[in-house]
This record gives C-alpha cells, structure tokens and sequence, in this order.
C-alpha cells in the first residue's frame, strides 16, 4: 500500500504524534492504521497529544544571543515538573527554540495569538489580489484561506519548519518531546530583540525636524 499525505495526516490527528514518527508507522506497518497506531504507542509517541492537557507550570526561561550581541531572545518554555525542568533532552529543546527564534523571527507562539486586526489587514490584501484574478467566489475563497495559512505557517512559531530539519515543524518537535519525558510542555512566550530595531524611525523623524528649523 503506498503511503499518501491524507493517510499520515490521519494518524497524526488521530494520535497527536509527530508527522515524520506517523509516516515512518504506516511505512513500518504497510499502511494498516491501526497498526501504525499500536506501532507509535510503543514509541511513546502516541500519546503526546493527552499529555497536552496537564498543567505545566514549571520549567525555565532561557536567554540566547547571537551575532556578537546583536540579536537576543528570551524564551519561557514550561513543564510539570522541576525534575524535567533540568532534564538534558528539555533544556536542548529550550536552547534549540531560542536558536530557531533568532534565525526564523517568528511573530507568535501559535495561531491564536495573532491580533484580529491583523488577520483582517492580511485577509483583505490577499481577497484583492484573488479577486483581480477574475475567478469564480469559490475558488477565491479557497485562495485567500490557502494564504491565511502560508501567512500562519510564516509568522507563528509552532507552524514554523524546524531550522536544523524542515521536515519537522517546532510543533512536532513540542510533541515528541512530551511524548519522550512523559509530561506535558508548552512554549509559552517570546521576546526578539535586534540592535537597533526602529531607531532608523527616530532618525528620520530628527532629520525631518532640523530640516524644519533651517527654514524657519
């Protein structure tokens, strides 16, 4: 039976685990799901998804710099408990999503945390570009649905591939750690900061008024 996207996307749903860890199953298993199913409990894999709803409120916030100093992060990644907390395999996870958010500049943790106002601003750049097409409403429907989702996969972090392996997104990295230390854990916040960020604002606005007082 050859493995298609529809039916990894199946197991995944189904069982939370990692896309590449379902793939690899059905593989494994010749494409019989349930299986596959039993083949990811093995692992450990499959049960990630349950684990996500246990309160985490432990954890670490780790501080990343790069490039001499001229990009930081912080970033808040929790667990259940303080003995994961400073287990090995969590604070690489932590230090390789610090790593990630100075390279990829993520906007977001997740979908949800995407302001309205700008969903709505991108929404409607992109149901003008779809309707300049001259397409029927359906299909510019589905156009404009399939960016809102490039755009999620651009700015939220959970979306975003993985820098060290593009098969992977951060969100599948999230749960096969969950499934491998056996407690929930969840990124929870992020700050970016790049030297000199919105200082070039200032100049020009202090150019623009020395240029005012010369001609007074």
């Amino acid at each position: 039976m050859t493995v298609t996207a529809d039916h990894v996307k199946k197991l995944r749903d189904k069982t939370g685990a990692p896309m590449m860890d379902c793939k690899k199953a059905l593989q494994e298993t010749a494409g019989d799901f349930e299986k596959a199913i039993d083949f990811l409990r093995k692992k450990g894999v499959a049960d990630a998804a349950k684990k996500a709803g246990r309160i985490a409120a432990e954890g670490i916030v780790h501080a990343y710099i790069h490039g001499g100093g001229r990009i930081g992060v912080l970033v808040e990644v929790n667990c259940e408990t303080d003995f994961v907390a400073r287990n090995e395999d969590f604070q690489a996870f932590v230090k390789d999503v610090a790593m990630h958010i100075a390279a990829a500049q993520p906007l977001y943790v997740d979908t949800s945390e995407v302001p309205q106002h700008v969903l709505d601003r991108e929404r409607e750049i992109y149901q003008d570009q779809a309707n300049s097409s001259k397409k029927p409403a359906n299909v510019v429907e589905k156009i404009v649905e399939g960016k809102i989702q490039k755009f999620y996969d651009q700015v939220c972090l959970l979306r975003q591939p993985f820098i060290k392996d593009q098969d992977k997104t951060i969100s599948d990295l999230l749960k096969g750690l969950i499934a491998k230390l056996g407690e929930n854990c969840s990124i929870r916040r992020f700050v970016r900061f790049h030297l000199g960020e919105g200082i070039e604002k200032k100049k020009e606005d202090f150019a623009e008024e020395v240029a005012k007082q010369i001609k007074q």
